[in-house]
């Protein structure tokens, strides 16, 4: 789906943008696993403090899945991490917020170009059209909800009607700061999967890619302005 309007001053790059994964090493095999199983929960609640890589996780998970749609493949079976190439087109496609079986739930600016407070009920029933039914025909489409703590009440009553009846080939990466004021209903049809705070190492190298990605921006638009 196309890359949504997000907060011009974001300094870091989007998760989708970042390939690179700090810590989480069970978090990363948990989810392989249970992906090359072929009987992967439809539905997780990835939790835990902010700024530690809740949604990088997420969209890492979303590229394997999309660029490895067979979960009983050799591929799949090789791999040791969920890492895939940045040059590969799921990997791009991704990136640039155009991959047709990705949808993202998350803040948005408004018309008057102010991040909204929520997400909205009527950006959550994008869901009712984007798991259609040419999803099992297409392969799997992913849901990431970036985060299942800002959608609105209604919002995560729509939500929660599509978990309900899950369809085939569907998979829900709900991103968490607070798991548990997360709806009890939504929480019940999750597997949760909660991430512990960086170590200082990997808070480090964290540190140094948005750093190094700054960098790159400031260059980028000195360079557009003719500097």
């Amino acid at each position: 789906m196309s890359a949504r309007q997000r907060d011009p001053e974001m300094a870091t790059a989007h998760p989708r943008q970042t390939t690179e994964l700090f810590g989480h090493r069970d978090a990363e095999a948990a989810l392989m696993n249970a992906y090359r199983s072929g009987r992967i929960p439809h539905a997780w609640l990835i939790g835990g403090p902010a700024g530690i890589g809740k949604a990088t996780l997420a969209y890492r998970m979303a590229r394997f899945v999309l660029a490895h749609r067979n979960p009983l493949g050799s591929e799949v079976e090789r791999a040791e991490t969920l890492w895939v190439d940045p040059s590969d087109p799921v990997a791009s496609r991704v990136a640039a917020g155009a991959h047709g079986g990705l949808l993202t739930l998350e803040r948005t600016l408004n018309d008057k170009g102010v991040m909204r407070t929520v997400i909205t009920v009527d950006e959550t029933r994008e869901t009712i059209s984007f798991f259609g039914s040419t999803a099992a025909a297409e392969g799997w489409r992913v849901c990431i909800v970036d985060t299942v703590d800002e959608l609105n009440p209604n919002a995560a009553n729509a939500l929660l009607k599509v978990l309900e009846e899950p369809p085939q080939q569907s998979l829900f990466l709900l991103v968490s700061h607070a798991p548990a004021r997360v709806l009890p209903t939504i929480l019940s049809r999750c597997r949760k999967l909660l991430l512990r705070p960086l170590a200082k190492d990997d808070v480090a190298r964290a540190a140094a890619l948005a750093a190094e990605h700054q960098a790159r921006r400031s260059r980028a638009d000195r360079s557009r302005r003719g500097f």
